[in-house]
């Protein structure tokens, strides 16, 4: 029988049985599921397998936003009082406010061991050294990274963000063979290399890039540019902050990721406009949705990621695998033709060293909708080239593509922001810290 979710067949009677007690002792710790529950009809005697869950309904991010701010700090469906809480983490989406996320020491531990099967599906030894180059306050990519690659016993040397000259030193005198980061600061940092040491990032010898925290990683152009110049090997992760830092993880060699959430979440595949379940074969399409098994504190059901995703096809022992091609909320629809910020990017970066490959997409309004010709800054590259020409060239690549016109407007180098975290590719026109501003991110 085919099923709409990635729970493994031999995980799938106790992951329903964990499913089944975590939903009859919610509604008791969770005021927000108390009530959602009681709307619908429902209780715990409506799951006999993994596919009733389909029964309850969906959880988004505004109802977390709504009830932490009915119920402050961490909402009315926190589950656990503060003083049963370790850590806080926090994530900010598109609109600028946190949305806070606890975890207690058995959350803190689920997490340590998901994402240490993660690291070692992506490859990750005790023989490596890791610079970890991605944030290590609230982001939920930094500790528990950290827990995941002490868990591992690789060695890891936490320069976070904003010290590229650290990693620079790290790399030089450690004997560094990963670095873990974003796709962004992946490219961030072999520009800085390039650019402000005068070198070439293959000289540090990395022998794996683990990258995650926004689609990227699994854009083959813009792969293929960060592989090209560390010369070596990208595998991407997928996670979500509510949820867990890393719940798909990619084999080098499969094509895609996996899922490695094991008996603590359940992650389906929805249909993004209908909410109908989706079986994840290879070639559909859908949105990501999480349901935590065995979670203390922030406990969801059927939590909508917006994270859409392709199903690229299956691992050798049937397992799907994935690519994330965007959020749904992020998606601009020009004329009915949906495009995610991500692809356009691709398709400037399949221009090669004729750009560098950063872009920017200008609105006059807030999306998603958005009116032709579409405006897409996109700077050109280091060597002699008529940017209006290349203009030409990409406004035509992108509607061959795409399906959709757009006007470039051409921007010399280090015209457009640079992060060392995630890429905002989409801002409103006339407004740069205006918060509606789209950030890219898994």
């Amino acid at each position: 029988m085919a099923h709409a979710h990635f729970t493994p067949p031999e995980l799938r009677d106790e992951v329903t049985a964990a499913l089944r007690e975590q939903l009859r002792g919610l509604p008791e710790r969770s005021p927000l599921y108390a009530e959602m529950f009681t709307r619908q009809g429902l209780d715990a005697s409506a799951l006999e397998r993994l596919e009733d869950l389909r029964r309850f309904p969906f959880t988004t991010k505004h109802q977390l936003r709504d009830s932490q701010a009915a119920a402050p700090p961490l909402g009315r469906h926190a589950g656990v009082p503060m003083t049963e809480v370790v850590r806080l983490h926090a994530s900010t989406g598109t609109t600028g406010t946190p949305s806070w996320v606890g975890v207690t020491a058995r959350d803190a531990e689920a997490w340590t061991e998901i994402v240490a099967r993660a690291m070692r599906t992506q490859g990750l030894t005790r023989e490596d050294v890791v610079v970890h180059g991605a944030g290590l306050t609230l982001f939920v990519g930094g500790l528990p990274i950290r827990d995941a690659i002490e868990r591992i016993g690789a060695t890891m040397v936490p320069i976070g963000t904003g010290a590229s000259e650290k990693a620079v030193l790290a790399m030089e005198r450690l004997g560094v063979t990963t670095l873990h980061s974003t796709p962004s600061y992946a490219r961030y940092l072999a520009e800085y290399i390039r650019e402000k040491a005068g070198r070439d990032p293959k000289e540090f010898g990395l022998k794996k890039l683990v990258v995650g925290g926004e689609p990227g990683g699994g854009e083959p152009v813009f792969r293929e540019s960060i592989e090209s110049e560390w010369g070596a090997p990208v595998t991407e992760g997928l996670g979500n902050a509510d949820m867990a830092p890393v719940l798909f993880s990619e084999e080098l060699g499969t094509g895609g990721m996996r899922f490695i959430g094991g008996a603590h979440v359940v992650a389906e595949l929805v249909d993004p406009d209908t909410g109908d379940p989706v079986v994840p074969e290879p070639g559909a399409t859908g949105e990501l949705v999480y349901t935590s098994v065995d979670r203390e504190c922030c406990p969801l059901v059927r939590f909508r990621t917006r994270d859409r995703v392709v199903i690229t096809g299956r691992a050798a022992d049937g397992a799907p695998l994935l690519r994330c091609a965007g959020r749904t909320d992020d998606m601009l629809i020009v004329l009915g033709v949906n495009v995610f910020p991500s692809a356009i990017r691709d398709v400037v970066d399949s221009a090669g060293r004729r750009t560098t490959g950063a872009v920017q997409i200008v609105l006059p309004e807030p999306g998603p909708r958005a009116a032709p010709p579409v405006r897409v800054e996109a700077e050109w590259g280091q060597e002699p080239e008529d940017p209006a020409e290349l203009a030409r060239e990409l406004e035509r690549a992108i509607r061959d593509r795409l399906s959709i016109s757009v006007e470039v407007v051409p921007v010399p180098p280090g015209s457009l922001e640079r992060s060392e975290m995630k890429s905002r590719l989409v801002r409103v026109a006339g407004d740069h810290d205006d918060p509606r501003l789209t950030e890219v991110r898994s």
